[in-house]
């Protein structure tokens, strides 16, 4: 029996983690590529990395649009979503209609954020939905070309709205542990050792963890206009302004979540420690969206958050702050932008 995969988003990650699936017995990997779907075609995908060596991964099927897909009739076990999450500008899971199989199909969401669940529920509220967060230093320098660093993390768990306990689930929430079991063991397949399966309550402290890092250094980056992660670590005063949105973060994901930090995840200091250490000089994804003129992740990065406190009764005074500002800097960049093209 084939496993049916289908990358929604083949862009550097995308890319990535389907040519690693691929490598899994009996597993079929296809995708929908956009700006880079002649290239991908053509040739498939050139990838580099120091962990996997120099390689071409060629996906079963290459669609130019979620149409072809839905054309093709292949039911998918799983469809893995890594598009950028901007619910200010689009809902994604529109994407899906017509792919999703009732029974069948398992939503894998790797997509940076909180509350990127949401739409996928509200559109597909029968739907098995896997949320994975990852870090992974993988960029595309060209269509159809990944370069991959170092970092291949990636944790995934069964999103189960409303049922925390796992030990209280009924047959669907079963389902959904057991699917994502079976996607962690693929990646794992692939050579992805630093791939974990977690409980819901535990991915979506995964997620908290990760915004303390992502709201932290993303906005500051480009507040800073242009500093890098390792030379934002180095100067006294961004390294305290990161280390105190850091645990306004991590003090308030407990709050929300009714659930202790785990102790094994990183403290501010360590991914301090652990970032200054960095020397690739690579550049915050926001920062990068920032300088192309592209829409910034804000509100699953900042919004979300702060708006999720909020409605507990949680105010997080530097995530505002920084939330206002980038959103009024994007506002008023776009807007000039309007002007020019009047």
């Amino acid at each position: 029996m084939t496993t049916n995969i289908l990358i929604v988003g083949a862009g550097a990650v995308g890319a990535f983690y389907a040519s690693r699936l691929a490598l899994g017995p009996n597993t079929s990997v296809s995708v929908i590529c956009r700006s880079n779907y002649r290239a991908v075609f053509a040739s498939g995908f050139s990838i580099t990395s120091p962990k996997y060596g120099s390689y071409t991964f060629r996906p079963s099927r290459t669609f130019a649009n979620p149409k072809e897909a839905v054309d093709s009739n292949i039911i998918w076990d799983y469809v893995l979503v890594s598009t950028k999450a901007l619910p200010d500008v689009s809902d994604d899971s529109e994407i899906l209609v017509g792919l999703l199989k009732e029974g069948k199909t398992s939503v894998v969401l790797v997509q940076n954020g909180l509350g990127v669940e949401e739409p996928y529920v509200r559109r597909f509220p029968g739907a098995t939905i896997l949320s994975a967060v990852t870090v992974v230093s993988a960029t595309q320098t060209e269509p159809g070309v990944i370069k991959h660093n170092r970092w291949t993390r990636i944790s995934v768990g069964p999103y189960l709205l409303g049922h925390t306990d796992e030990s209280e689930t009924n047959e669907v929430q079963r389902k959904a542990i057991d699917s994502n079991t079976k996607f962690v063991g693929l990646l794992k397949d692939g050579g992805i050792v630093d791939a974990d399966a977690y409980s819901h309550a535990k991915l979506q402290m995964v997620r908290w963890h990760k915004i303390a890092i992502n709201a932290s250094m993303n906005p500051s980056a480009v507040l800073s206009a242009g500093t890098t992660n390792q030379a934002m670590t180095l100067d006294p005063e961004l390294s305290r302004h990161l280390r105190g949105v850091m645990e306004e973060v991590l003090s308030t994901a407990p709050k929300v979540l009714g659930t202790p930090l785990p102790k094994e995840f990183a403290t501010p200091d360590a991914i301090l420690t652990s970032t200054s250490k960095n020397t690739s000089g690579s550049k915050p994804s926001m920062l990068l969206d920032w300088e192309q003129g592209k829409k910034m992740e804000l509100e699953v990065i900042l919004g979300n958050p702060m708006r999720t406190a909020r409605e507990r009764g949680i105010e997080m005074p530097r995530l505002q702050s920084l939330y206002a500002l980038l959103r009024m800097a994007q506002q008023n960049r776009d807007s000039v932008k309007k002007e020019n093209k009047l």
